[in-house]
């Protein structure tokens, strides 16, 4: 970078020190093999230029840095996880290495991601989940390689999504079947194009079926098992409890089974649970749980990011996998 006047390439440097491109890029990258003489000339011409060297720097040559920035809230959540494995195994076979952006939900630590793909530190950019608004974010999406993990309206962009609208209008038609009309609803946030999604969901077919719906039926904020003891533990507080709840997450669903069982309430007969993910503790605790193909996600992201066509939409389905929660 020259301060002042913009960006400076290896082509500049190359031409005031008067020796090739790949030279300057073996000196930048402090390769052994220079000649002294040669490294001076390079480093003075840095030197006069006011250059500072960025992590671009030494792939201005090449037009990439072959890594790609991966924007997560969360590393400690299975869900995410399970994305980061599907895009790990994918960048690894095509030779790219990743850097992680954890942003807990902080709009700042998510437009950082933003800042460094504009400074070309990395390729391009998968969100996993964000906090920012599509406004907020799109000045900084000209021209650049970003997919999105999440159905985004009105925006031709690349993206791959779980359809949540069905997946929990399926959900309530499951439990509808079982005889359930008081159903509530437990997520993770109540924002949130994947949130927004569910809760739409959840909404549309309980008028349509005729169900009622109480605000105090839903939960929000739930991540972790403890979450999910949490949940049981005021759902016994209700004065009308419904007799049904679709969780969004396994972790969450395994807290409310082992909290049901030593408070003595019974699993299915006095509360049903309906989750999402299908993750190996969905098993291990008989868990009835919709199957989201969460790697997949991470896979289909990454190959999204290499495409060079016309973004495209890709959409995943679910699966239940019926066991013994209701």
């Amino acid at each position: 970078m020259m301060r002042g006047m913009g960006m400076t390439n290896i082509r500049s440097i190359a031409k005031l020190a008067g020796v090739s491109v790949s030279t300057v890029s073996r000196v930048l990258n402090q390769h052994p093999y220079v000649k002294e003489e040669k490294r001076r000339k390079v480093l003075e011409a840095v030197e006069q230029l006011n250059y500072i060297k960025n992590a671009n720097a030494v792939h201005l040559s090449k037009g990439k840095t072959y890594s790609i920035g991966v924007v997560l809230p969360y590393l400690n959540l299975p869900y995410f996880g399970e994305i980061l494995q599907g895009i790990a195994g994918e960048a690894l076979k095509h030779g790219y290495h990743l850097q992680l952006f954890q942003t807990n939900y902080d709009k700042g630590a998510e437009l950082d991601a933003f800042h460094r793909l504009q400074m070309k530190e990395v390729d391009g950019l998968i969100l996993t989940s964000r906090s920012n608004s599509l406004d907020v974010l799109t000045p900084f999406m000209e021209n650049a390689n970003v997919v999105f993990c999440e159905n985004v309206y009105g925006h031709s962009c690349k993206k791959i999504y779980i359809d949540h609208y069905q997946g929990i209008r399926n959900g309530l038609e499951h439990l509808y079947s079982k005889g359930h009309s008081r159903i509530g609803l437990c997520l993770h946030r109540m924002f949130g194009t994947n949130s927004e999604e569910r809760i739409r969901g959840y909404y549309d077919s309980s008028e349509a079926a005729g169900n009622p719906v109480r605000e105090e039926w839903i939960f929000n904020d739930c991540y972790h098992l403890e979450d999910g003891r949490d949940v049981v533990k005021a759902w016994e507080q209700l004065k009308e409890k419904p007799s049904a709840l679709i969780v969004t997450s396994d972790q969450v669903s395994a807290g409310m089974v082992t909290e049901a069982g030593k408070r003595g309430i019974r699993i299915p007969g006095d509360l049903a649970i309906l989750s999402f993910d299908n993750h190996p503790i969905a098993d291990a605790l008989n868990i009835t749980s919709f199957e989201v193909p969460i790697r997949k996600v991470g896979e289909e992201s990454f190959k999204l990011f290499l495409e060079n066509t016309d973004p495209r939409p890709v959409i995943l389905e679910t699966k239940l996998f019926e066991r013994g929660t209701v």
